[in-house]
């Protein structure tokens, strides 16, 4: 079938604008393909954080949120330190609680928020630097302990873990 003029000069027309645009896009500056993590390393250790806090087992939560954040969201492998290329390694330093809101008769916690402060350290074992170190890193929690919820202390106190996991992991990003 035969298409009248205009319509394949339509159709030439819009193919031609099709792709100036998407030649346009692949320069667009501000945009890159490079890896969002350094790419010279394929393995970290992550041992477990000391805990210098009275609140104890958060260490052990806060192991396994780290290494499932690691193999989730980087290329990097969890190793033993034995055979690791960097290690990740830290201190909880501080974990406070701090009312929020209170119930008026009786003045009962309504919310509550807790805070997990750690020090940590990324280095590369094989040259013996630091690729990144922060003090004082904090994340937070929230959890109602009321009764009608009656959340236990473990729910903010796995919120707080998680997000703390998930940006110290958002640190080990490459400087770019």
């Amino acid at each position: 079938m035969m298409y009248p003029v205009t319509e394949r000069i339509t159709g030439a027309i819009c193919l031609l604008a099709l792709l100036a645009v998407s030649a346009g896009l692949g320069g667009c500056s501000g945009y890159s393909s490079k890896e969002l993590f350094p790419t010279e390393y394929q393995t970290v250790a992550a041992p477990i954080f000391e805990n210098r806090t009275f609140y104890r087992g958060i260490e052990f939560e806060l192991a396994e949120a780290l290494t499932k954040q690691i193999e989730s969201r980087t290329p990097y492998k969890v190793v033993s330190p034995g055979v690791a290329q960097t290690q990740l390694e830290g201190t909880i330093t501080h974990i406070e609680q701090r009312q929020l809101s209170r119930r008026r008769p009786g003045g009962v916690p309504q919310e509550v928020e807790l805070t997990v402060t750690v020090d940590f350290v990324w280095k590369d074992l094989g040259q013996g630097g630091v690729i990144r170190d922060r003090r004082g890193f904090q994340s937070v929690g929230r959890y109602i302990p009321t009764a009608g919820v009656g959340e236990p202390f473990e729910i903010g106190q796995h919120q707080a873990v998680q997000r703390l996991a998930h940006d110290i992991v958002s640190t080990m990003q490459a400087d770019w």
